[in-house]
């Protein structure tokens, strides 16, 4: 029988936030059939020891590949019809999982799934929105009344790949993540390149998951600017050619590293 789910969570130094997120995972599991596999990115804390006896199968990538990359290297090596692309930082509430994929039994047009993501305090996160440009980045940040937005249910041109539940056919056909991407974008390109065959993506707020902004980003905190700034330019050559130029300029008065 083919398995529902397949659970990939891409690690780099993040053994607390790891431990934590497949202590929830183990103690309260999906109940639909599924695996989970954990791609580490060459980390140097034990992480990968740790998840291994928990019992999870790990896959060692032998070097920092970052998310998007090895993330294709989970997907590659996993089974499930539906995929769900998890950082390590979440902490996933029992139901959390079974509740998503539901999502996909009512709407056969809906692609992906994205959960309402809270801080610990319950605070709520912008964990989706419309398809980034100039305009659309100025808004996201400035962006007010989060509670109250992210407690309806709608259709947006993204959700956050920290929680982010996909059908496998319908990652497939959009070529799986753009490695191009070592970190930050990757979730908004995937997407596009989802909605691009007619599919629809979904966000779910009567769906809750913990997002801690834990390690992975602490662990390389000095190149997470370069590291966004780079996947914003290579986003921008991509979908807005146009602007380049123009973000090329910006980021060099403000002396931003790239």
């Amino acid at each position: 029988m083919a398995m529902d789910l397949s659970i990939v969570i891409v690690s780099f130094n993040a053994r607390a936030d790891l431990e934590r997120c497949l202590q929830a995972l183990r103690d309260a599991p999906p109940a639909r059939s599924h695996e989970l596999i954990v791609v580490d990115n060459a980390s140097s804390d034990g992480s990968a020891d740790a998840a291994r006896r928990q019992g999870v199968r790990v896959i060692d990538t032998g070097a920092n590949l970052g998310f998007a990359r090895g993330t294709n290297i989970g997907i590659r090596a996993s089974s499930g019809a539906n995929l769900l692309l998890l950082n390590s930082d979440t902490i996933v509430p029992a139901g959390a999982i079974d509740r998503l994929l539901d999502v996909f039994d009512l709407h056969p047009d809906v692609a992906v799934a994205g959960p309402r993501l809270v801080d610990a305090g319950g605070r709520a996160e912008l964990s989706f929105g419309r398809m980034v440009g100039p305009l659309n980045e100025l808004r996201q940040k400035h962006a007010t009344g989060v509670d109250s937005a992210t407690r309806q249910e709608q259709f947006p041109d993204w959700v956050s790949g920290a929680c982010l539940l996909v059908r496998r056919s319908d990652a497939e056909a959009a070529g799986l993540l753009d490695e191009r991407y070592f970190m930050y974008l990757e979730d908004v390109d995937f997407c596009a390149a989802i909605r691009a065959r007619g599919r629809r993506v979904m966000f779910v707020p009567g769906v809750e998951v913990v997002h801690l902004r834990g390690q992975s980003v602490k662990a390389a905190a000095g190149g997470t600017a370069r590291a966004y700034r780079r996947s914003q330019l290579a986003f921008y050559a991509k979908h807005h050619p146009g602007w380049v130029p123009l973000l090329r300029l910006y980021l060099l008065l403000r002396g931003a590293d790239t």
